[in-house]
């Protein structure tokens, strides 16, 4: 562990003294200042620093609040004014404010930057390795209760309409059906912090994604790659050899054979360590808040996806440094 690290071992540090010690603010303010034009938007609204309205977009994602409720909280809790260094006598962004801007990052593709630098400070300070990593999925429900809807309207073919969440679709697993996305994830094996991912809709084959969960995760040559049966392809396994990849996907059994004892014990051992991938995807639906879609669309949802993910991993990070 590097000196850096080191450092935050001292005494009477906070959760979030910690947080704003492990990641390197002066990069992300040059970022945003950079990426996002400073301004006062038509209303005439009071604009706000770019890193201190990411900074209440980490805290809304670290407690699961929604933008109504950050606004309060930074409004009153002298922990979140000192995280997102807004004094005392200073006003305080509005729910919709905080909302523009969360938009806004998505707009400009800015939140995947952010998710990858943070995890590199992570990485730099040796809480993270990618020495191997497991790749899983799980189904996130829609924003919107589905509601069969038949458009009967011109220039239409009867076109079934669920909700208006037109990005969301069906899928049926272990006999229940859902109606949303899913999540395409990777976390390391050793503490596992989330290392990339994306969204699809829900009816998409866990197959076809793993090559962007791959490259979503940055991973190095010799990275031993471990997922389940549902990744079994000869395409999966021809493109871990082609990056170099070790291969750690679960052995199936073809129509009519039986399953070698070999192959037998290695999916054993596979299945043994990927109960962190399914750890990551619990806390993520019970503490932060992404046991559903709290938007509507692929590209929010993508943003909710990478906020929680950082929230996530600085949380992690803050415990074994605290």
């Amino acid at each position: 562990m590097n000196t850096s690290v080191i450092r935050m071992l001292e005494h009477n540090k906070s959760f979030l003294d910690i947080i704003g010690q492990i990641v390197n603010w002066k990069y992300l303010i040059k970022l945003l200042s950079y990426r996002l034009k400073k301004s006062q938007n038509k209303a005439g609204n009071k604009s706000y620093p770019p890193i201190k309205m990411l900074k209440i977009l980490l805290l809304q994602f670290l407690y699961n609040l929604s933008d109504r409720g950050i606004s309060e909280s930074i409004f009153d809790r002298i922990s979140f004014r000192k995280f997102t260094g807004f004094s005392s006598n200073l006003t305080t962004p509005s729910y919709s404010t905080i909302c523009r801007f969360r938009n806004k990052l998505i707009e400009n593709n800015l939140l995947e930057e952010i998710f990858n630098f943070i995890n590199s400070n992570l990485e730099s300070n040796y809480l993270i390795s990618k020495k191997t990593v497991i790749v899983d999925a799980s189904i996130i429900t829609s924003a919107r209760k589905a509601k069969r809807v038949i458009d009967l309207s011109e220039n239409t073919e009867n076109k079934i309409i669920y909700s208006d969440d037109v990005d969301a679709k069906w899928t049926i697993k272990t006999g229940k059906f859902y109606y949303g996305y899913k999540l395409h994830m990777s976390t390391d094996s050793k503490c596992g912090f989330i290392l990339g991912g994306h969204i699809t809709s829900a009816n998409y084959s866990d197959t076809k994604e793993l090559l962007a969960v791959i490259q979503e995760s940055n991973l190095k040559k010799g990275s031993l790659l471990l997922a389940d049966k549902g990744y079994a392809s000869n395409e999966n396994r021809t493109t871990l050899r082609n990056l170099g990849l070790r291969d750690g996907i679960m052995h199936k059994k073809s129509s009519g054979k039986v399953l070698s004892e070999v192959k037998k014990i290695i999916n054993s051992k596979i299945s043994s360590v990927r109960g962190i991938v399914e750890r990551a995807f619990g806390t993520l639906k019970q503490k932060h808040g992404f046991n559903r879609a709290k938007y509507l669309g692929l590209a929010k949802i993508k943003g909710q996806f990478l906020l929680s993910a950082i929230a996530f991993n600085l949380k992690k990070a803050s415990s074994f440094v605290n």
